[in-house]
Parts: structure tokens; C-alpha cells; sequence
């Protein structure tokens, strides 16, 4: 939602005028809502709402918690029964996704407006995937008409797929609404070089695709320098100076490997575990990793969802950011969005991923030196323990300067100027 919500922010700059289609918000329902990001939705922006049959609403009834799934089943302990059957009906009888509700409705409202604004470019972005069966329709109907399809996540590949127990005809046939669409658009558009990889294994026919990858806003960090020598206080928090807050800022997977953070934490001496604080912010981690944590003598702080700004405001005043991603070796091209504000606060990021993924090369390119591959706890606890110690001599010794020629290039507007090209055919 943020990468489009800063497209049309940035596209009028380059020649292009969007239209949103979306869903009502009073016929929808999502597991969380940032209403502050209402704000940043230019004046001058066509937002065209319609109605949706939704599916996923009569699973609060069921959840244990009277919640909605995030993604991943981020928010969900153990599944119970009930939940189990909801997760293989989900999987097997409402494919891509149960969103798909959404369809009908916009189809034909899109239809209506191709006609009468004379459209000359579709873009449909997922997930949910089912959204890219919209444009697949539009094709069909308007042959003359662009579609470029943005997937933002892997589609048959996804992390979360082994948690729906779906049976091989579902598989078979999820992969090919996959394939149909990969094949069917005039331009696709991804966000990490893993995804190309695996999206273009998935046909033999030659795909144009794209790497647009995911940023951040300048104008979300324009006073980040007059944050920057403030120390490691985060305000309402009353965390003593001495101490190093490393933050993990995001919603959470069950599915993110989290042993790795946790024994390099066992390793750090009692002293350095005296001066860590860990703070979790925006939404629920799982009840395994807080056990875990129990156990560590570093103090803890769990801060329920946020908003987006309130997001930026702790990683500005956080010392080191935490950023944890699955351990499935098909999952190497997860470039989560928050990854690209993380670096660009300017404050050290402390990654447990594949040495080799997606995410390890870009944080390399900031010359970060807190990228570990799972298993690595002793490394990792090497490099706490100097952090601390260093961060106790000098508590601005872990701000990193950030290279701007490399941090431009991950901008929201310089990545709105290469996705204009493809639109215009420039």
C-alpha cells in the first residue's frame, strides 16, 4: 500500500497522471489501519472507491483472538482446529486469495472508466494476487490497452504457502493463474532480483520484467539530522542513556528465524546484556521468541501497531534496527519495505538473512557490517559486544553515514522516474 501510495505521489512529476481504484473501506475489513497515512494522499488524486464481497470478514468468528489474519499469520499462535480448516479452505477453494471478492466490482468499474478517461496504461499490484486477474480480464477485453502487472511478493513461492495445506490440484492450479498472468502482461514489475529469478523460472516464455524495488520517502526523514544527536532515549520510554535500544520495527512472522538473534544474545557477557534494551514495535511477536526472550537479562519493551509516522520516530531514536527474515532458501529475494527506512535513519542495521539474498547485497552497498547468515550467533555476539562497548565510550559512535549517491537510488522519487519510463514506453 506505502509503495503506491508514494508512486502517485511521484509520477505527476514525470508525466503521468494515476487514477486509483480501490476498495470501499466500509464494504472492506483489514487487520490493521493507518489512518495518518490518509494525509499524505495529494488533493489532486483521482481515488475511485467500490463496493467488495468479502470472504475473510466470518473468520473473526473463529480466531480465537476475534481478529483478522496478518500476513504470514503473523498475529496467530498454534492454530486450533477451526483455524486449520479455515487456513485449508482458504487455500484450496478460494484461489489466489480470498480477496477476490473484490473482483467483479472492479472490473466493471474499470471497464467504465477506460472508456470514458480514454486510459492508456492498467497497473494492477499485488498481493493480493487476485487483483492481477483483474488486468488479466482488462487484456482480454482491451487488447490495445497497456497492462503492467506490479508483485510486490513472491505469488506460488510465498513464505506462508505450506501454512494453507493445499493439495496438489490447488497447487497446480494457483500456478497456473500465476503462469496466465506472467505471461499475459505487457510489463511486469518486482521488487528484489530474486523475484525476478523466480518469477521468470515459472514459463519458458521470455518475460519483460522490471526491478523497481521498494524505498523510502525523503520527506519522511527531511529532519532526521535534527534527530540524530539525541542519543538512544526513545521519548515516553524513559530508557537510561548508557543503554543501546535495538528495535525491531514491523509486523512479525512466526516463520522469521529468530535463534540466531536469541543465542548471540545468550553469548554477550552479563554486563553487556546489562546495557541492551530490545524493543519490539507494531505488532504481536510470537509467544516462542518472547519466552526466549524471557530469559535474557537484557529489558524488553513489546509496543503494540503504530502509525507510520510514529514508525519513523523510533527508528530515528533507536541505535540499531533488527531485521529478521525467513530461513527458505526460495525465499532469498524477501526485501521487506522497511528495510530501504531502516538505512535511510541512519542508524546500523543488524540482519540475520541469506549472506547471498537480496537483502544481505543491498545492505552491503551501505557498507553495513551487521549482516549475519543464520547460525551465525557467535559473530553476531562479537559485533553486539563492540557496539556496546563502543556505544558507552561514545553514544554517537553508531550513527552510520550514509552514502547519498547509493541512498538516492532507493528514493521513492527516483524509482517513481524509472517506473514513468515503463509506463510512457520511454
Amino acid at each position: 500500500m506505502q509503495r503506491w501510495l508514494k508512486f502517485t505521489k511521484y509520477l505527476p512529476e514525470y508525466g503521468v497522471e494515476p487514477i486509483i481504484l480501490t476498495v470501499d473501506e466500509k464494504y472492506a475489513s483489514y487487520p490493521q489501519v493507518d489512518a495518518s497515512l490518509c494525509d499524505e494522499i495529494s488533493p489532486n488524486l483521482r481515488v475511485i472507491k467500490t463496493k467488495t464481497k468479502e470472504i475473510l470478514s466470518f473468520y473473526k468468528h473463529i480466531s480465537p483472538s476475534g481478529e483478522l489474519p496478518h500476513t504470514g499469520f503473523a498475529n496467530e499462535k498454534k492454530p486450533n482446529f477451526l483455524q486449520k480448516v479455515s487456513r485449508f479452505i482458504r487455500g484450496n477453494l478460494f484461489l489466489p486469495d480470498p480477496r477476490k471478492g473484490w473482483n467483479k466490482y472492479a472490473f466493471k468499474e474499470a471497464c467504465k472508466l477506460i472508456e470514458s478517461e480514454h486510459i492508456d496504461a492498467v497497473v494492477t499490484t499485488s498481493p493480493p494476487h487476485s487483483t492481477q486477474l483483474i488486468g488479466l480480464k482488462l487484456k482480454r477485453k482491451y487488447p490495445n490497452i497497456k497492462w503492467i502487472a506490479d508483485l510486490r511478493d513472491p505469488w506460488t513461492d510465498i513464505y506462508f504457502n505450506k501454512d494453507l495445506y493445499q493439495t496438489s490440484l490447488a497447487k497446480w492450479y494457483n500456478a497456473r493463474l500465476e503462469r496466465k498472468v506472467l505471461e499475459g502482461a505487457d510489463e511486469i514489475i518486482t521488487v528484489s532480483g530474486e523475484c525476478v529469478r523466480n518469477f521468470k523460472s515459472k514459463t519458458s516464455k521470455e518475460l519483460p520484467i522490471h526491478l523497481i524495488p521498494n524505498g523510502y520517502d525523503e520527506d519522511d526523514f527531511e529532519t532526521l539530522s535534527q534527530n540524530q544527536g539525541q542519543g538512544s532515549r526513545v521519548k515516553g520510554q524513559g530508557i537510561p542513556n548508557h543503554r543501546i535500544t535495538i528495535s525491531y520495527i514491523g509486523s512479525f512472522a512466526p516463520q522469521y528465524e529468530t535463534d540466531t538473534f536469541v543465542n548471540a544474545l545468550k553469548f554477550l557477557s552479563p554486563d553487556v546484556q546489562s546495557k541492551i534494551h530490545l524493543q519490539f514495535v507494531g505488532g504481536t511477536i510470537p509467544t516462542k521468541l518472547q519466552e526466549s526472550l524471557s530469559l535474557v537479562p537484557c529489558s524488553l519493551s513489546l509496543i503494540g501497531y503504530v502509525s507510520h509516522v510514529k514508525a519513523i520516530e523510533y527508528m530515528r531514536t533507536s541505535d540499531m534496527l533488527l531485521l529478521l527474515l525467513p530461513n527458505q532458501p526460495e525465499n532469498k529475494g524477501i526485501v521487506t519495505g522497511k528495510l530501504f527506512e531502516y538505512m535511510a535513519s541512519g542508524k546500523p542495521v543488524l540482519a540475520v538473512c541469506f549472506k547471498d539474498g537480496d537483502a544481505a547485497n543491498i545492505l552491503n552497498k551501505y557498507e553495513q557490517e551487521g549482516v549475519f547468515a543464520f547460525g551465525e550467533s557467535k559473530q553476531m555476539a562479537e559485533y553486539l559486544t563492540k557496539a556496546v562497548e563502543s556505544h558507552t565510550a561514545n553514544p554517537q559512535s553508531l550513527i552510520t553515514q550514509i552514502n547519498r549517491k547509493t541512498a538516492e537510488t532507493y528514493s521513492r522519487r527516483t524509482l517513481s522516474a524509472q517506473l514513468s519510463k515503463i509506463i510512457l514506453n520511454r
